[in-house]
């Protein structure tokens, strides 16, 4: 069944890996049939800074509150031209793929401001004005999936369990489980290529195999186990229940991988 899937990528360089796979994505979606949605955000000049200038109808011109100038625009529908049409592709979409080179252990700042000037409050946090009633595994996203394809110059094992830069799916984990599973997605296992800064022709076409056979199970892959919030699995204060992961601390006890299932991690790595 035909679908239609959104690409936010951010490279400067239209040589990069990231840049060709991306081209790999248009190409593998467009040949099984899916509608492929595109935002460039360098070619958009995309505005990063998330600032006064997003609320150009303010409700309160004392003091900038970006909550509840953030709720007040999107409530009355007088957001900027740019993140509202960002913002109808998410919601056309069925599933939505960041594509992006790890800078400084995160995505590059002109991503991240996409993520703040388009997850409005209505949308993506306070959704329905009901506080937090509906996030993790709930909220205006449920039903889609995302899917984050990093291009990591360092070799695998600095992301390692034991690597010195600490394991990739831990150090993406505020963007997996926070800007994305938090607004309702299903997140999908990070594809990862690394060692990108020495990667020769060979290596990237394996990479870019790796990433066609990662697009043909977009609809059907497993999603990260994520615990959902009203899943029986946390206190009313928001804290995991003594009985869940005990003895876990940290961020991998929010997952909720058996025995059976567990891995050391759960994103694809292609090497050079």
């Amino acid at each position: 069944m035909s679908k239609r899937v959104l690409i936010i990528y951010a490279h400067p360089e239209p040589s990069s890996l990231t840049r060709q796979l991306v081209d790999v994505s248009v190409e593998c979606l467009t040949a099984q049939g899916h509608e492929v949605l595109q935002s460039d955000l360098y070619a958009m000049g995309w505005k990063a800074a998330f600032d006064e200038h997003d609320f150009p109808e303010r409700a309160n011109l004392q003091r900038l509150s970006f909550g509840a100038e953030s709720a007040h625009a999107y409530r009355h529908g007088c957001q900027t031209a740019d993140v509202a049409l960002e913002q109808d592709k998410v919601l056309a979409a069925d599933a939505v793929i960041f594509q992006f080179p790890l800078w400084w252990y995160g995505m590059p700042a002109i991503m991240k401001g996409w993520i703040d000037r388009v997850w409005a409050a209505g949308l993506a946090h306070n959704f329905k004005d009901a506080g937090n009633t509906y996030r993790y595994g709930d909220g205006a996203f449920k039903g889609k999936r995302a899917i984050l394809s990093v291009a990591v110059g360092g070799p695998a094992v600095d992301y390692s369990p034991r690597g010195i830069n600490g394991p990739l799916e831990q150090l993406l984990f505020p963007i997996t489980h926070g800007s994305l599973y938090f607004p309702g997605f299903d997140v999908l296992p990070t594809f990862a290529v690394h060692g990108t800064g020495g990667l020769n022709a060979a290596g990237a076409a394996a990479a870019k195999e790796a990433w066609r056979g990662r697009l043909k199970r977009l609809f059907e892959e497993e999603p990260i186990p994520f615990r959902p919030q009203d899943g029986g699995d946390y206190s009313h204060a928001h804290e995991l229940k003594p009985s869940v992961a005990a003895g876990q601390t940290g961020i991998m006890a929010h997952i909720a991988y058996d025995e059976k299932s567990r891995r050391q991690s759960p994103e694809t790595e292609v090497l050079p």
